[in-house]
């Protein structure tokens, strides 16, 4: 990707291209309205008909009445997120090919009625995985967390995964059953349902009896297994996604390693590469989520976006503290271990020559005390989300400066 000069007076002439600001909600059920996102200076509205069982095609009345719901509030619907990839068409077992269709059908339908992006990832079984959801920051807040070491005791000593202990290191499991004896019985319990938390858009939590069996389904799933499962997928859906100008934008896994030894095929560059090479087409993009791969130290995040600008998008921008091997919590949206103002300037430089507006949500956020008693799905209170918007906001917006006036 050839680097962007910044024409002075494309600026002055109001032709900028900025981050399009949005906002991920629930749906009417969210706590978050409509109404206080309209307000936070967000424009776009990041949601998904979460009501729709996986698997089932998202009729054009379904849409059709969430989109009326959004734009009545003075918003537009800008991104589904997600719209999810039911298991047997990760694993290209039973009635794949109906829910393949299925999937084709909702992709036809959303940009008939003029939604033209739409997220999904490809985590075999758990979306994503924390193993603290109240990680205490030295200001009080809470943050959300992973540590390998607490991964380990509710894999090996709380859930029972036959096999796991064979997965780590003699030591790792000698010190998780130490740790797992130091923690009260309320503790365990709380890892106990922080690892075991369902799909996003969901309260409810898998129970270990049911997080077994869906694991039992890929026990004989490798990761060149899933990643064929997926380029064969794509094959299918991503003409379908052209002939309905809809992009396609695939999200990392979240963590990028593999967790209760299932497969992971999007963590990486590399992976990332073989996925675009295989099907390479526009509308079979990435869906920039610099919390999911920032959480290893081995990808670059801003290699990635030289690699692969032309096929971003959505961002997801937050930051993580790494603190060892596997070890990490999200941090505040501009500090922790990844340069988030090089990877910003990067990302308004890409918007400039692709002369686009990105669409940004602020991915996750601090909860913060006036928010405490308020239900909500972990990593998505109002204020911390609002915060981060800001945050980036005036980032972007300071970098521009900067630019504008090194001409």
């Amino acid at each position: 990707m050839e680097e962007t000069v910044l024409d002075f007076n494309s600026f002055n002439n109001n032709c900028m291209f900025k981050m399009q600001q949005t906002m991920r909600w629930f749906g009417p059920q969210d706590s978050t309205t409509l109404a206080d996102i309209r307000q936070s200076g967000a424009q776009g509205i990041v949601t998904a008909l979460h009501q729709i069982p996986t698997g089932d095609s998202w009729s054009v009345e379904a849409i059709v009445e969430r989109k009326q719901l959004i734009e009545k509030a003075g918003l537009q619907w800008t991104v589904v997120e997600s719209l999810p990839v039911h298991p047997e068409i990760q694993k290209r077992t039973g009635n794949y090919q109906t829910y393949i269709d299925n999937y084709k059908q909702s992709i036809k339908n959303l940009g008939e009625l003029g939604i033209k992006i739409v997220t999904y990832n490809f985590m075999p079984v758990l979306d994503w995985v924390r193993t603290d959801h109240n990680y205490k920051n030295k200001d009080g807040s809470l943050a959300l967390g992973y540590h390998r070491l607490y991964f380990i005791y509710f894999d090996v000593f709380l859930l029972k995964r036959p096999g796991a202990a064979n997965q780590y290191s003699k030591q790792e499991v000698l010190d998780a059953k130490a740790l797992g004896e130091s923690l009260s019985e309320k503790e365990r319990e709380q890892v106990f349902k922080n690892v075991l938390l369902g799909l996003p858009g969901s309260s409810e939590n898998f129970t270990s009896d049911k997080l077994l069996e869906l694991l039992q389904g890929f026990k004989d799933i490798t990761a060149d297994d899933l990643k064929s499962n997926l380029i064969e997928f794509l094959k299918q859906v991503v003409p379908v996604a052209e002939a309905s100008g809809v992009q396609l934008a695939i999200h990392p896994d979240d963590p990028p390693f593999s967790v209760l030894g299932l497969p992971r095929v999007v963590s990486c560059e590399n992976d990332l590469d073989q996925i675009f090479s295989a099907v390479p087409s526009f509308n079979n993009g990435l869906c920039y989520c610099t919390g999911s791969l920032g959480a290893v130290s081995e990808n670059d995040l801003t290699a990635i976006i030289d690699r692969f600008g032309d096929r971003i998008h959505f961002l997801h921008l937050r930051n993580v503290q790494r603190d060892g091997d596997h070890i990490f919590r999200e941090s505040s949206h501009l500090d922790g271990s990844n340069d988030i103002n090089s990877i910003m300037e990067k990302l308004v430089l890409l918007m400039q020559k692709r002369k686009i507006s990105i669409p940004m949500r602020p991915d996750h956020g601090f909860l913060h005390d006036r928010d405490r008693n308020i239900t909500h799905y972990p990593g998505y209170s109002l204020l911390g989300r609002l915060k981060g918007l800001a945050e980036l906001r005036g980032l972007e917006q300071g970098i521009l400066f900067k630019l504008i006036h090194s001409q």
